[in-house]
This record gives structure tokens, C-alpha cells and sequence, in this order.
């Protein structure tokens, strides 16, 4: 069958208006900004447009130079060439097995340096030295390496833990960090954890931003847990380190600090190191503070300790390095705020129903950052900072946008069970009319300390839900940030509690408005918002008419014996199952203790390479629902992690998901 036919048949049956709102498919080829160097001075930077290909699920990218000054915008040709940096000897780029610099704004090139095939490319500023970071192997997991003659087993052997992580098992190979004068030949690279079971960049998510640079190129600081195992399972203890190449010294920065340390910045003078830390070892959403250090002294300052939120945001230096400016969750959005370091106070800049996200330069009286809402993917905007006034200076999908009609968005204040004021999003399909009644989602957030603001997402899209005739509700339930670091908090160790209440509060208050249809309403989710819905089945009495959970926790017992970064379960659930007496969430809090009480449709989504929340949560649940004579799906994607990221299979979740909802809502 043709493909472009196949599309048109498939998305048709639950489109609104095909012509008007979104649909999975507009949604999957809008195009995305990528910022992938800024000029020294600040005055321009280079940006990458792409847009996926819905026949190969490949993304085509075109780069821009972007003037900041004039917002003037021209094309730049990099043929196949990778950005690297752009600092004062000019841009660097990666093409094959060689880097190359320009010295005219990408122009013209000249061959720097050979490399070779290595990953995380940072370029000391005298342009002396490259740091790199490439897998090595160090461990003989695999069978084949531990018995050569046998090169076609496909034995794992293991004798201690962390032995997968995310969507990957370990190979025995790990990030290592090295570093090479660039008059010697990458072979007399250094690797500074030579033969180490650590890695650096952190595993999963860690690139460039894992090491940089002193300022002099003497020093190379690099983000690293010294821990292996059981041990790395167990602890979120991550540190700086400061490796000096003339004495091969290494300096522990932070290691008076038990919790995460990451994301090191120097200032723009160079006389300060800045970087994120929590507190406590073990407690990965942990109040996120701004350190400071006097480079010269050594002397380290806590700039937020007094503030009660947590920053989930961009950090970044003024030029003259007297000023410092953030961006983090704050009342259901994403915010950008100034913090001067001499007196740790800190002023709210921009106010309004959409996310400030990264910070990319800084002007006379302005900032450049990127901006998204609910209905829009993100777009450079120019922000001024006396007043906070945002004006858009790129507009990548200003044709698409062009024939959509938006979402709207509304967040309420609603009262919980305990008397606190909750503020709950409220997304209305673009054609809304009071006058009617909607079928109605709720929707449960995941993490489960992940902010709930103006995001924008190709799976987990609100304003696509809308789109398709349905008004969401999405509760910054107990656990969000933005909301003060108690309600961060107060979700640990009480997974099934109030924080179901919270839900159950939301869900009651949505059902005395005359436009919410009370009695079509679903409970959908992902991740802890999958666990929101499987345990919201058993203790809902009747308030939901269907369920969808992607990825949900549902027996915890058996994903605590099966997830991979116990640091996390040990603190969110407040032990293991054989400690005594028993945590409430082995027992009180197991949604899979309640499937007795399962009374409706309930559609089950599953990754087959999701190692934090793996396979089998997904079977169990689907197996019991089954075996409770409910009517049940179970949709499995074998190659997608904890997330969904291949395009057919984004395509596939949305048409399923809203297929589910028209027949049993």
C-alpha cells in the first residue's frame, strides 16, 4: 500500500478538522531549532533548522548564521561538516576523521587537527589542546572478549550490579575523558581514567557539558562518580574534578558534597567556577542549588540555599561576569530570572503562559533565549531585561502555525483535601464552546518531580489532545516544582497518598464545570503518571471511564528488583521490600495489590528496551487486566526505551492512543 495513502487513512478517523488543528503528523514534521554555537562577543551564533522525514524517520537539517544585533538571518553551508565550538580563534568544525577552523564565519576552512573517530569534542581556549571522550574497554562482559575462540557466543557475564542502565547493557566498555597537545598525534592522548569501571560523560545522558576548560588551558574539570556497581546503583554522588595537566594532579572540587554536582560554567572573566548541587546523596530531585567558587581562593558560596524552589533550568553569565540569570519552573511555567551574586538576590524577568528555556547571549539590555507553549515548538526570543517585554526574532513554523488554530490554556487554582491551593492546567480544544460539554483527560505527570509548564512534546502533546475534541486537565499535583521545595518534596516516600488526592481533587473540581462531561473521563500517563493511573484504577469508585499508562510502574516489588538506578527507589519509596517493617509502597501504594478493584477499559504501553521501568511492568499489568475479564490492550514497541523516538512509532502510539479514547470514551 502506498505510504502517503496509508497516512491519510489511519489519521483520518478521530481528526477534528484536518485542515485547522493539529494532527499527529503535523505535529511529527514541525520543524526544530537547534543552537549549536554562539560568537565569543556574543554578537551571533549559528542555529540548525530540521524537520523528520516521515519515509526514512530521518531528520534533514539546514544551519543558519543568525546576526543578534540586526536578527538578520543568512544561509551556512557546512556541506558535511559538524560544529565543534566557536571561540576566539575562530569556529571549529568535524568532518571524517579531522577537525577544521574558519576564521571567517565558516567561509573557509583549514585543517587543524586529525582525530580520528572519538566523540564530545572541547578545544582548550589557547587552542593548544582538545579534550575528547571516547568508549573503552575495560571490562570482558562479553563473552567473546572473555573467550576469544567462541567469537560467536553472545554470553553477557556479570558479578555485580548496574549492569544495564536506561536502554543499554553494559558491554564492559566506559566513557573515558582524554587530552592531547595538538602538536602530538591523538595516539599520545591521555586518558584520564585509565583503566577506571567510571565514566565521564556521565552515562546516559552526558556530552560536552560533562568537562570544560580553566580559563588558562592549564586545567581540564570534568563532571565523574568514582563508583562502580552496587556502589553506582546506589548513589548520586557526583563530583568535579580538576585534572591539571603540568603536574598530572587531580583535584576533588566538591568533595564535601554528598549529592549531584554537575554542569560547571566559568564566568566570562574567568575568576569564578558556577555549577549545580544538590544536598543529598541518594535523593536525585533534591533542591538543584547555584554554587559559586572563587577560582583563586578556592572559596565556595551557596547562591540559592535561601531560596525556596529548585532551579530545572539554563544558568548563564553576563558578560561583564557581575551578574548571573536562570530559568526555572516557577507556578506551572518556566521562568527567567536574574540572581546577583554578591547578595544572592534574585528578580523574576519574564512572566506569562509559556516556558523560557535555554540562554544563548546576552545585548546591551536584552537576552536571546528559546521560548515554547503548549501549541508551539521552541523559537528564539529576544527578552528585555528592564521590563521583561519578549520579542520573537526566529519563526521557524510560521507557515505551519499559519493553518492551525491553537489550544487554549487556562490554569486554575484548585483547592486539595488538606486545604492547599493546587494549580492545574487546563487545555481546551481550539473550536471550544462553553456551552457544550467535552469528553475530558486527566493528565498524570511523570518523574516524579518532572515540572509540569508549558511543554511541548511530540508523545505526551497537550495541545493535540485537544485538537482531537478533548479538554485536559493537568494538576501540579504534589511533587512539581515551582511550587516551593516542600510540595517537591512532599511526594517522596508517598507515591499512593495525598498525591492521589491531589488527582482526585482535580478530577472533582473539573466535573462541577458546565462545559466537563463528568461522565466521560479518562486518566492517562507515562512513567510515575503511568503508576498514577494503574493505582487510580483501583481507588477511583467510578470517576474514570478509561485508563491509558505508558511505561507505568505496577508492582513494585518487582520493579524494584528489576530497575537499574536503586538510588532512586530507595529513596523515593523509602527502602526495599524486605526491610521491616515494610514501606507503604510495597504495600498500601502497589497498584498491583488493587486489580480487584479494576473496573474499566485499560490500555497498557510498553518499551521492550525501558530498563528503568522494564518489560515485565507492562505484562503484569496487561496479564491481570486480561485475566480480570476487562477489556484491555497492550501496545509493545521491542525498540523503544523509556521514551518513544522513532517517528513510525510515534505515529503508531498517537493513532492507538486516540482510537482507544474514541472507543471506550
Amino acid at each position: 500500500m502506498n505510504f502517503k495513502h496509508t497516512l491519510i487513512a489511519l489519521a483520518a478517523p478521530f481528526l477534528m478538522n484536518a485542515q485547522n488543528v493539529m494532527t499527529p503528523e503535523t505535529l511529527w514534521t514541525l520543524n526544530k531549532i537547534g543552537v549549536t554555537a554562539v560568537s565569543p562577543d556574543q554578537s551571533s551564533l549559528i542555529y540548525s533548522v530540521g524537520k523528520v522525514d516521515l519515509k526514512t524517520e530521518k531528520t534533514n537539517k539546514k544551519n543558519f548564521f543568525f546576526n543578534i544585533k540586526d536578527s538578520s538571518t543568512t544561509n551556512l553551508d557546512l556541506g558535511k561538516k559538524s560544529l565543534v565550538q566557536w571561540d576566539k580563534n575562530g569556529i571549529y568544525a568535524t568532518e571524517g576523521d579531522k577537525i577544521y577552523v574558519s576564521k571567517d564565519a565558516g567561509n573557509t576552512w583549514t585543517e587543524f587537527y586529525t582525530i580520528g573517530e572519538v566523540d564530545n569534542i572541547v578545544i582548550a581556549p589557547d587552542g593548544k589542546k582538545i579534550a575528547f571522550s571516547k568508549e573503552v574497554l575495560v571490562d570482558k562482559n562479553l563473552g567473546k572478549d572473555k573467550y576469544t575462540d567462541v567469537p560467536k557466543t553472545t554470553a553477557h557475564i556479570y558479578s555485580d550490579l548496574n549492569h544495564r542502565h536506561w536502554d543499554y547493557f553494559n558491554e564492559g566498555k566506559y566513557n573515558h575523558i582524554f587530552v592531547v597537545n595538538t602538536s602530538d598525534s591523538v595516539d599520545k592522548a591521555k586518558d584520564l581514567l585509565d583503566g577506571k569501571t567510571w565514566d565521564s560523560p556521565q552515562r546516559p545522558f552526558g556530552g560536552t557539558e560533562d568537562f570544560i576548560w580553566s580559563p588558562d588551558s592549564s586545567q581540564l574539570l570534568y563532571v565523574m562518580k568514582p563508583l562502580s556497581g552496587k556502589e553506582y546503583a546506589l548513589s548520586t554522588n557526583t563530583d568535579i574534578f580538576a585534572y591539571d595537566l603540568a603536574t598530572g594532579n587531580v583535584r576533588n572540587l566538591t568533595a564535601n558534597n554528598k549529592g549531584y554536582d554537575t554542569n560547571p560554567k566559568f564566568s566570562p572573566d574567568g575568576k569564578t567556577l558556577t555549577w549545580m548541587s544538590m544536598e543529598r546523596d541518594g535523593y536525585e530531585a533534591d533542591k538543584n542549588d547555584i554554587k559559586v567558587m572563587d577560582w583563586k581562593t578556592g572559596t565556595t558560596t551557596n547562591l540559592t540555599k535561601n531560596w525556596d524552589e529548585s532551579i530545572v533550568g539554563d544558568v548563564f553569565f553576563s558578560q561583564d561576569s557581575k551578574t548571573m540569570y536562570f530559568t526555572t519552573a516557577f507556578r506551572g511555567t518556566k521562568q527567567l530570572f536574574t540572581l546577583d551574586p554578591k547578595n544572592s538576590k534574585i528578580t523574576q524577568i519574564t512572566n506569562g503562559s509559556f516556558d523560557v528555556n535555554e540562554i544563548y547571549a546576552q545585548g546591551k539590555n536584552n537576552l536571546l533565549v528559546s521560548r515554547n507553549d503548549m501549541n508551539h515548538n521552541p523559537d528564539l526570543f529576544s527578552v528585555n531585561l528592564k521590563n521583561g517585554e519578549m520579542k520573537q526574532v526566529t519563526d521557524i513554523n510560521k507557515a505551519n502555525y499559519a493553518k492551525l488554530s491553537p489550544a487554549k490554556t487556562e490554569l486554575k487554582m484548585v483547592k486539595t483535601t488538606d486545604g492547599k491551593e493546587m494549580g492545574v492546567w487546563f487545555v481546551y480544544p481550539p473550536d471550544f464552546d462553553p456551552a457544550k460539554k467535552y469528553p475530558t483527560l486527566l493528565y498524570c505527570q511523570g518523574g516524579p518531580q518532572s515540572a509540569l509548564t508549558q511543554f511541548f512534546s511530540t508523545r505526551w502533546n497537550l495541545g493535540l489532545m485537544a485538537a482531537n475534541g478533548y479538554i485536559v486537565v493537568a494538576p501540579n499535583r504534589r511533587g512539581m516544582p515551582g511550587w516551593g521545595t516542600k510540595w517537591n518534596e512532599d511526594i517522596s516516600k508517598d507515591w499512593g497518598g495525598q498525591v492521589m488526592k491531589d488527582y482526585l481533587a482535580a478530577t472533582d473540581f473539573a466535573k462541577t464545570l458546565p462545559y466537563v462531561d463528568g461522565d466521560r473521563f479518562g486518566a492517562v500517563g507515562a512513567s510515575y503518571g503511568g503508576y498514577s493511573v494503574f493505582m487510580l484504577a483501583g481507588i477511583h469508585e467510578n470517576r474514570f471511564k478509561t485508563f491509558i499508562a505508558h511505561d507505568g510502574l505496577f508492582d513494585m516489588k518487582s520493579w524494584f528488583l528489576t530497575t537499574e538506578e536503586l538510588w532512586f527507589a530507595n529513596w523515593d519509596l523509602g527502602g526495599s521490600p524486605y526491610d521491616n517493617p515494610v514501606p507503604k509502597s510495597y504495600t498500601e501504594f502497589n497498584p498491583s495489590n488493587f486489580v480487584n478493584k479494576w473496573n474499566k477499559p485499560i490500555m497498557i504501553i510498553q518499551g521492550g528496551i525501558d530498563y528503568r521501568v522494564p518489560y515485565e511492568q507492562g505484562q503484569e499489568a496487561f496479564q491481570a487486566a486480561k485475566l480480570h475479564g476487562l477489556k484491555s490492550k497492550f501496545l509493545y514497541f521491542p525498540n523503544e526505551n523509556h521514551w518513544v523516538l522513532h517517528a513510525h512509532n510515534g505515529l503508531v502510539w498517537q493513532r492507538e492512543f486516540f482510537e482507544w479514547l474514541k472507543e471506550t470514551l
